[in-house]
């Protein structure tokens, strides 16, 4: 069994609390209506482009996209405003939880189309992923609102399409930039359709930690604790996501943990595992 520093793990934990950050920043500048919701993703995207251009002290030729990156661009639009949007009315832990999954089971499926082979244990594991997903958002007193829910599966989608897309970049760091500058730029057509001028400081402070710290500097470690950890131990690692983001939703915007949430959670993050681990066994 292979070990790992404590440097490396401490990287380790600074990237999955960053990823969680990601839902708890959002949520709390959304759900107190401290600034709309396409404001919050041109900071974000705008904040993580320029975080993410004086890290990698790229050139002017390595950081500005080309159509070779129009699919990392769009993929990563489409998640940045389908998760913001879907936060209006999702608390943190359903929907890193909704998320988290629904990114997990959408590359199995890709990377299936493409001719990977799915073992019978990523087929135990989708379907229980799916099972624990489908009764967490069955109609009831507690579950999200449809169309929110069916944005934050949006996000999950274009999100596994942007990690499949960047899984074999020479240099995730200078790709990560210009898929982040160019979705920036789209990110200007919402903002001039749907601009709420009604917003504060707080509300700006927390989409641009969202973009520079959570997202930049969230991708920046994770990029950097990649080599050093085995495949299984950074699949299996993404399992906790959902449980921090549950956590600083609870602590910080006081969202209430049901019943129902905990046992869906357990059961998605248990279907997860078991396909995680039967892909690498396979």
């Amino acid at each position: 069994m292979t070990r790992i520093s404590f440097n490396t793990l401490l990287l380790l934990v600074l990237a999955i609390v960053a990823f969680a950050g990601n839902s708890v920043l959002t949520r709390l500048a959304l759900a107190q209506n401290l600034i709309g919701a396409a404001d919050f993703t041109f900071v974000r995207l705008f904040a993580g482009a320029v975080m993410l251009l004086v890290l990698c002290r790229g050139t002017l030729s390595q950081t500005l996209p080309t159509w070779r990156d129009t699919t990392g661009i769009l993929s990563l639009f489409t998640y940045a405003i389908a998760f913001t949007l879907a936060y209006v009315e999702v608390n943190a832990a359903t929907g890193a939880l909704v998320l988290f999954a629904t990114v997990q089971l959408t590359m199995i499926t890709i990377s299936h189309f493409r001719g990977t082979h799915i073992s019978m244990l990523e087929c135990i594991g989708m379907a229980l992923a799916f099972t624990g997903l489908a009764w967490l958002l069955l109609p009831n007193a507690t579950a999200p609102p449809v169309h929110a829910a069916a944005l934050m599966v949006l996000a999950g989608i274009a999100w596994g399409f942007y990690s499949l897309d960047g899984r074999n970049a020479v240099s995730p760091l200078l790709k990560t930039t210009r898929n982040f500058v160019g979705a920036a730029v789209l990110g200007f057509l919402p903002l001039l359709l749907f601009a709420n001028t009604d917003w504060n400081w707080r509300g700006a402070a927390l989409a641009v930690a969202s973009g520079a710290i959570t997202s930049a500097l969230g991708y920046a470690v994770w990029y950097r604790v990649l080599p050093q950890i085995s495949v299984a131990l950074a699949g299996a690692s993404q399992l906790a996501v959902p449980m921090v983001a549950a956590a600083g939703g609870a602590v910080l915007i006081g969202e209430a943990l049901t019943q129902r949430l905990f046992i869906s959670s357990i059961v998605v993050l248990a279907g997860i595992a078991v396909a995680v681990f039967g892909r690498k066994s396979s």
